[in-house]
């Protein structure tokens, strides 16, 4: 029980919450707008790939959105749609022109307002080619809007950026560091790239340009971690102090640089880092995917991982078994700095826009991604996949209150509570292990 615990048990709760948030937030299926047309165009096209169907609609705001969602949906399987907006006139001109064609419609779709319609419920005998064809209209039910299509795309978008982000802070504290910075780094790294592209083309920016301009921001950043890791081994400043004090000046010549306003205008090459898709997968979180399994492999696996754990385990030992601890604490934090680059790279790039205050708060996040995750602050005790638990745990619980209408001031509360019982749960986890080894 003490193993499972140890290994499974952030995994466990994940599981336990995103069950209690689908309980909670089950909700009437919308049977008109544009949710129930995404839903609809979504079940068509996974049942057929081909052919065509006919759509009809009655003239209301909510049936437009209706039709246009369901075409959006169906188009990308290669769907055709007849389609008809108006009244009963209109929908009997539709289902003419389908009786007309040469290749039977495969369903007639109708909105809610306009399945009484005797024409559509007596269509077999008007339209006797379209006998066999089904009549499907928007169903009622429930589901959880937690697990709506839209709403798993909004947790993975907002896990990705923190994600990345908790990677450099997992090394970091692995060291029995920790580093208050990261938030600041968010919104250097993205004030830069997005200056740069400004002033070198904007919307028109070339590729070569973009890439200069994320490389610029993400280098920004490794150098600030780069000091922060110098002060702290050089001259023995504790991390805390530290980075508190990177974060008070990164932040503070952020704001400077830009006067406290937003940049805008991206080019789309741009963009697509935070909102494009490699097939069906955000890039976003491919890049999210590929970076823990790196970074997993370097815990686990690699000399310098070792190094981190070893550190953070005891630094004097550490010493005297020849590890470069000055060396080593200065990659940790260059490492959670260019991951806190990469993340503001990333924000910038979904929000369209750079600002000097992204990333406020985001160290706060971080810090109990990582402790819920499993990792312990006194150091030489951390695992990436724990990590990652521990971020969706945190998006998930943050998604789940937004869902039920949570004021945000007792999100906080909330948040802190989490990180409270981590730590407490972590205290009472070694306890039961140190017992159950001795």
């Amino acid at each position: 029980m003490a193993k499972l615990l140890d290994e499974h048990g952030m995994l466990i709760m994940l599981f336990l919450v995103a069950s209690a948030l689908c309980l909670a937030t089950l909700r009437p299926h919308e049977t008109s707008g544009r949710a129930a047309g995404l839903r609809m165009g979504e079940w068509l096209a996974a049942r057929q790939a081909t052919g065509n169907i006919v759509v009809i609609a009655t003239d209301t705001a909510d049936d437009q959105m209706f039709l246009e969602a369901l075409k959006e949906a169906v188009s990308k399987a290669g769907v055709d749609v007849l389609s008809s907006m108006g009244g009963p006139i209109d929908a009997r001109k539709a289902l003419e022109k389908a009786a007309g064609l040469s290749e039977v419609p495969t369903a007639i779709v109708c909105s809610r307002s306009a399945s009484d319609w005797i024409l559509l419920k007596e269509k077999g005998s008007i339209f006797p080619g379209l006998a066999k064809v089904p009549l499907i209209t928007p169903e009622e039910g429930v589901w959880p809007a937690f697990l709506t299509r839209a709403n798993l795309l909004n947790i993975a978008n907002q896990i990705a950026v923190i994600s990345i982000i908790s990677i450099g802070m997992t090394v970091v504290v692995a060291i029995g560091g920790i580093d208050l910075s990261v938030g600041s780094l968010v919104a250097l790294s993205g004030v830069l790239a997005a200056d740069f592209i400004r002033h070198n083309g904007g919307t028109g920016a070339a590729f070569a340009v973009v890439t200069t301009g994320c490389l610029l921001g993400i280098l920004a950043a490794t150098a600030a971690g780069v000091f922060s890791g110098a002060v702290i081994s050089g001259l023995g400043v504790p991390p805390f102090l530290a980075t508190l004090a990177t974060m008070l000046v990164v932040r503070g010549t952020t704001l400077e640089w830009t006067g406290g306003e937003s940049i805008a205008a991206l080019p789309d090459g741009f963009v697509w880092l935070g909102r494009g898709n490699i097939g069906p997968i955000p890039v976003a979180m491919a890049l999210m995917v590929i970076l823990y399994g790196v970074f997993h492999i370097m815990m686990t696996r690699s000399v310098v991982g070792r190094y981190w754990l070893a550190m953070g385990g005891n630094p004097v030992v550490a010493r005297l078994a020849g590890i470069p601890v000055n060396a080593t604490v200065i990659a940790a934090y260059a490492v959670s700095g260019a991951l806190a680059g990469l993340g503001g790279i990333l924000l910038t790039s979904q929000l369209r826009n750079a600002s000097p205050t992204y990333g406020d708060g985001y160290e706060l996040t971080v810090i109990a991604a990582v402790v819920v995750g499993g990792a312990s602050l006194s150091g030489g005790k951390a695992r990436m996949t724990g990590t990652l638990t521990g971020a969706f745990l945190i998006a998930t619980i943050q998604n789940g209150m937004n869902l039920m209408g949570v004021s945000p001031f007792v999100q906080r509360i909330v948040l802190g509570t989490v990180i409270l019982a981590a730590v407490v749960f972590d205290r009472w986890r070694q306890i039961i292990l140190d017992r159950f080894v001795h």
